[in-house]
């Protein structure tokens, strides 16, 4: 059995404690309709040949999640984990324990680090598997982004430790996105700007990006200004963390000066303040990227901007243009060089909140939707009641 796996009576435990297989699901055009579906749970009987089952165990959700879901048409997050229209699944990262398989190559008991509905239970049907893990070779996964179709055992993942598995969950994906952000950056050596502007500040992968741009300032002997934009109530909170070297409430945008190089990184999606932006910078913004939608109700503004068009950055698109240039492994070797200084950083002032049971993982979706949850907050769910 591999190190870490969880027995059979674990397995069992955990089924006994969840009679149904509850499913969170939205409303894909009403994102504050969400429901609990409740389902039979699949055994090891239902499984053909070469497939294998999957114990949810627990998951992280953060604004990134809302993003999925507020560009899951657009970006086909809805496809990953289908369910009955008008509802659709949101996928989000954490970890589950195979607790039936059909497949020679995966043993029961395994952990696992990937995608996953917001569900007790996913069937995949395990492809490519090595020692380190498998894709999810299901048809209807294939056109997908691969990034996604990924599982890592834990037990031969060399970035897995137990006791920061909570930290995995929160920040692996958004650092991933704003580690590839960082590479797309500075290896259009920045756009020729000064400095480099992110909205949503707060947020985790925009935390994530000012890091390591500034972690890597004094290497890359680049004197970038990082300057982090956010609402007058989280200023005091971004400023504490000494990660940007100024942070403007965006009230307050317009005293920052409009004859400086900048580059606009854009991860609340909220269209006034990207055309202010614009608008205050003029020519003096060099490129404009749209990453997120942590302000998913304010999408929308001025169609035609002064200054360059602001572009979409899809993160898998770039993973898998990088890959193709370099490696994977060379990537995320590059990668763990900062995840472990970082994940050092955000123990300091990060508070985990554990969350259990189908209705307390309903009010922590509505309470993030809402944006209420504090930058200094990460959510970790379980639909199983214990």
């Amino acid at each position: 059995m591999p190190a870490n796996a969880l027995t059979l009576t674990d397995l069992e435990a955990r089924f006994m404690n969840s009679p149904a297989n509850s499913t969170f699901v939205v409303n894909r055009d009403d994102l504050h309709q969400c429901q609990i579906l409740e389902q039979p749970l699949l055994r090891s009987e239902d499984l053909a040949e070469g497939e294998v089952l999957l114990r949810v165990d627990r998951f992280s959700f953060t604004a990134n999640n809302i993003s999925y879901a507020a560009l899951g048409k657009a970006f086909k997050y809805w496809d990953f984990f289908p369910a009955e229209p008008p509802w659709g699944q949101i996928p989000v990262w954490g970890f589950a324990d195979v607790c039936a398989s059909k497949h020679p190559q995966v043993a029961v008991g395994s952990r696992v680090y990937g995608y996953l509905p917001m569900a007790c239970q996913l069937k995949v049907q395990p492809d490519k598997v090595s020692s380190g893990g498998f894709m999810d070779g299901a048809p209807h996964r294939q056109a997908l982004a691969k990034i996604y179709n990924q599982y890592q055992f834990t037990a031969t993942d060399p970035a897995y430790q137990p006791e920061h598995e909570a930290l995995q969950m929160l920040l692996r994906p958004l650092l991933t996105t704003a580690f590839l952000l960082d590479d797309f950056i500075a290896g259009s050596d920045y756009f020729g700007a000064q400095q480099i502007i992110l909205t949503s500040a707060s947020s985790k992968t925009a935390l994530g990006l000012a890091f390591m741009l500034r972690h890597q300032r004094e290497q890359r002997g680049e004197p970038l200004t990082l300057t982090g934009l956010t609402s007058a109530g989280n200023r005091a909170f971004v400023e504490g963390l000494g990660y940007y070297d100024q942070v403007v409430s965006y009230e307050d945008l317009e005293q920052l000066d409009p004859d400086k190089a900048s580059v606009s990184v854009d991860f609340a999606g909220n269209g006034a303040v990207l055309s202010r932006l614009h608008q205050h910078f003029q020519g003096q913004l060099k490129f404009s990227s749209l990453v997120g939608a942590s302000h998913w109700d304010q999408r929308r503004g001025k169609t035609t901007l002064p200054g360059p068009k602001p572009e979409l950055f899809f993160a898998p698109g770039y993973w898998e243009k990088a890959v193709q240039q370099s490696s994977g492994q060379a990537l995320m070797t590059r990668f763990a060089e900062l995840w472990a200084p970082l994940r050092a950083s955000v123990d300091d002032w990060m508070t985990v909140t554990q969350v259990h049971g189908p209705e307390a993982v309903r009010q922590a979706y509505l309470d993030t939707l809402a944006g209420s949850i504090k930058p200094d907050q990460g959510l970790v769910l379980s639909l199983d009641n214990r």
